[in-house]
């Protein structure tokens, strides 16, 4: 890791450009992200942990932040510069310093920040902070293999397909289990190739 720089779980770290501003989600999140919670229930269909409700939003922000006080995952809120609204959620998690590696999910957006760019924004300051600051050597991304907008996005970003793990764990959804597809992004491509085409992406959104 950089000897310039100490990760450390209760850093108020702050990721932003001129669209998105990243910072650690917070229990006093909840007012903040209600209006996604309670409107939008669709948007946990693929997810493990929903947060659709007041009292699920509750426990899935307790939750997180509960992750980062024992230093398994680190959690962001994300805010729309443009719209001046928080848009949703995204997480490092499964870090694991020792061997340069982490998972980036658990990313979720409402409907009306879908589809805007805004993912693609996001993904460029997580990768960035990871392979950068970090100096992660492999950034893993997983979700079930049935959400194909999610696997798009993935894609659309540079992540390489690794393979799906089946029947792998119970969704939200009566415990029906779900393949799980892997992808990954390693340092090196990062490097060679996956930032600056992120950038021209960005450019031209």
């Amino acid at each position: 890791m950089n000897p310039e720089y100490n990760f450390n779980f209760s850093d108020n770290i702050i990721l932003e450009d001129d669209l998105v501003l990243l910072r650690p989600l917070q229990k006093s999140d909840v007012d903040n992200l209600l209006e996604i919670s309670i409107n939008e229930p669709e948007t946990w269909k693929y997810s493990l942990v929903g947060a659709d409700g007041k009292e699920n939003l509750i426990n899935y922000i307790q939750l997180a932040v509960k992750e980062r006080e024992v230093k398994k995952e680190f959690p962001f809120i994300i805010f729309d510069k443009k719209s001046q609204k928080y848009a949703g959620s995204t997480r490092f998690y499964d870090i694991n310093l020792e061997y340069k590696t982490l998972q980036l999910g658990y990313t979720w957006y409402g409907s009306a920040f879908r589809g805007t760019g805004l993912n693609k924004h996001c993904k460029f300051l997580l990768l960035q902070f990871a392979f950068e600051t970090l100096e992660i050597e492999r950034v893993e991304f997983r979700a079930d293999n049935n959400n194909k907008r999610s696997i798009a996005a993935m894609k659309s970003i540079g992540c390489k397909v690794e393979g799906v793990l089946r029947s792998h764990m119970p969704t939200i959804e009566n415990g029906i289990r779900r393949d799980s597809i892997v992808l990954s992004i390693l340092r090196n491509e990062w490097f060679e190739e996956v930032k600056e085409k992120l950038k021209q992406k960005m450019k031209s959104l």
